[in-house]
């Protein structure tokens, strides 16, 4: 287990700029959850899945479900990527995980709501990066359909991990906005409480030549510190108006 004081060092040597964030509806914003489902969230579900109660998931999961329903509330749009895998069809490195049909690939019990929400759009991907995996096979892409349809002005992202799907999403969603396939959307704000990753300490990742050490509370803030430096906003903490 990495020590709290490597953790609070690393935060000195490259911090993190965030703050508080204000959603009012001067702004056209949406909801992007990222992997909130059963194989990465629930205790036991799945090789990716908690093998215990891990705080730094259900907190991920409470904001995650609060900013949800405030912005169903709202009627604001909500896209929602559901990581899923045909049993066929490996992702290495990562173990099978979240295979269609399995309910790996479920949202979390708390947000399976949104399978009937009209606010909500929901897309499985068969990959990590959630931008890619939204392209279908005609060459278009349902969440650049969607930032369009809804005119929407910036993107507020959430979900696990931050490190891995939340971090390529982010990346390529910059890179798209750049490059000018987005528009209107002006910007890409990641919520730090509403994100997590996972943790395998190097102590367990000794025993398995195929693990890799990955401390926790470190490898969120390096997602949350790289997102930055690609051009992501990253906000504290969420209110509304």
């Amino acid at each position: 287990m990495v020590s709290s004081n490597t953790v609070e060092l690393l935060r000195e040597e490259i911090p993190v700029k965030q703050q508080p964030l204000t959603l009012s509806e001067n702004i056209k914003t949406g909801l992007v959850l990222v992997d909130v489902v059963n194989g990465f969230c629930t205790v036991g579900a799945g090789n990716l899945a908690p093998k215990e109660s891990d705080e730094r998931i259900s907190d991920m999961v409470k904001e995650s479900v609060r900013l949800s329903k405030a912005f169903s509330e709202r009627n604001w749009p909500i896209f929602a990527l559901l990581d899923c895998h045909h049993p066929d069809k490996p992702e290495p490195p990562y173990p099978p995980h979240c295979i269609i049909g399995s309910n790996e690939e479920k949202l979390v019990p708390d947000l399976l709501w949104l399978e009937n929400d009209p606010n909500a759009t929901l897309r499985q991907k068969e990959c990590i990066d959630g931008f890619l995996g939204s392209t279908e096979k005609d060459g278009s892409n349902v969440f650049i359909d969607w930032v369009k349809s809804n005119q929407i002005k910036q993107i507020l992202v959430a979900g696990i991990c931050t490190d891995i799907c939340v971090l390529d999403f982010v990346s390529s969603v910059l890179s798209a906005r750049n490059r000018g396939f987005l528009s209107p959307l002006e910007n890409v704000i990641v919520s730090s409480q509403a994100c997590a990753t996972y943790d395998l300490p190097l102590h367990v990742a000794k025993t398995n030549k195929a693990f890799v050490s990955h401390p926790q509370e470190l490898m969120h803030h390096v997602g949350l510190y790289i997102a930055r430096g690609r051009g992501a906003d990253i906000a504290s903490e969420v209110l509304f108006d």
